[in-house]
């Protein structure tokens, strides 16, 4: 089951100056350019303002489970795994490989140093209503290329990386019809965690008639990684990947980014991010690594961001892009703090 790994490249661009743009190249660390003068943006441009409002899947009702040992299952299909309780030990929790037709739903994967749950060559997996807690990454899909990994309804607190792990998503080579990651809390507190991204999409593929959605999810907390933030997509290249609906409270360095790939989209997503020593960007579309970036959307987007030094930074486009369809109908300085999210977020245990 060797996969290769993601590189999970990043930039750090300030406002109105030019900074190295730091990234790994074939997994490997320290080459550099220099990006260019972060693109003007308009902030008083009149944008009609959306109502989005957090909607929780959560149910704060007692859950009982049933206790086991790590589960490894090889070449199964047509089977539901519910209410079980797995933790306490330092493989994956859960590993399918070959699988199909799976459901994972209501379970607890807690206090590990790998993976809560691992796919890997599987199709048709449903993972819902879970509760993912001290793992160093949630849910890890890799080359699976059928389709229908759906990761939906899920909680997640306190990814424990170390890089380069800590996501509670990370699609790696999932390509196909029915992939989403749709309405799904996490949650990262500074000093109990060590997280990457919080969901990450690479070398990942959708369909025109059926891309990958990453839609209505709540995300709170990243850092101190100076390269991890909230959404990424196109790492390291990936078309039809659909960011819609999603809402970011201090996701990390930046908050949503589209760095390489082809009718990838971000739309109508809250973002907002206080100065930490780790933050930089709300929104960024630059071409990272050799997958150009073409036929982009970022649309509709509200952004309040801060970086490090206290300067409201709110996006960035590198020049020599195509601008992204809808470009102009963001509003990169907008009227909304961390009061977007609930003060409580996780209500599974």
């Amino acid at each position: 089951m060797n996969s290769k790994t993601p590189c999970w490249h990043r930039f750090v661009p300030l406002v109105l100056t030019i900074a190295a743009l730091s990234f790994f190249s074939s997994c490997q660390k320290g080459e550099a350019v220099s990006p260019d003068t972060p693109t003007t943006v308009n902030s008083t441009t009149a944008i009609a303002p959306k109502t989005m409002a957090f909607v929780s899947t959560a149910s704060a009702a007692v859950r009982t489970y049933e206790a086991l040992g790590v589960v490894s299952l090889s070449g199964a299909s047509n089977r539901t795994i519910n209410a079980k309780s797995i933790g306490g030990f330092s493989a994956a929790l859960l590993t399918l490989s070959n699988c199909h037709d799976i459901t994972i739903s209501n379970c607890k994967f807690y206090n590990s140093a790998n993976a809560g749950i691992y796919l890997y060559n599987c199709y048709n997996i449903t993972i819902t209503g879970n509760y993912f807690t001290n793992v160093s990454t949630g849910v890890n899909a890799v080359q699976c290329p059928a389709g229908g990994i759906v990761v939906s309804s899920n909680q997640f607190l306190n990814m424990q990386g170390p890089f380069p792990g800590g996501q509670f998503v990370q699609f790696n080579n999932v390509n196909g019809p029915n992939n989403k990651i749709n309405s799904n809390i996490g949650e990262n507190i500074l000093g109990h965690s060590n997280p990457e991204d919080a969901i990450s999409l690479y070398e990942s593929n959708g369909t025109a008639a059926s891309p990958i959605t990453i839609n209505g999810n709540a995300i709170r907390g990243g850092g101190p990684s100076a390269s991890g933030g909230g959404i990424m997509l196109g790492d390291s290249g990936g078309s039809y990947l659909v960011a819609d609906g999603n809402i970011l409270v201090n996701p990390g360095q930046y908050g949503m980014a589209i760095s390489g790939g082809s009718h990838n989209s971000i739309t109508n997503n809250l973002i907002y991010g206080v100065s930490q020593s780790f933050t930089n960007i709300g929104l960024y579309v630059e071409t990272i690594g050799s997958s150009p970036i073409t036929n982009s959307t970022v649309s509709g987007n509200r952004v309040n961001f801060y970086n490090s030094t206290g300067a409201h930074n709110g996006a960035w486009m590198a020049s020599g892009i195509a601008t992204p369809s809808g470009w102009s109908s963001n509003n990169w300085s907008a009227d909304i703090d961390s009061s977007i999210l609930p003060a409580t977020l996780i209500t599974y245990h």
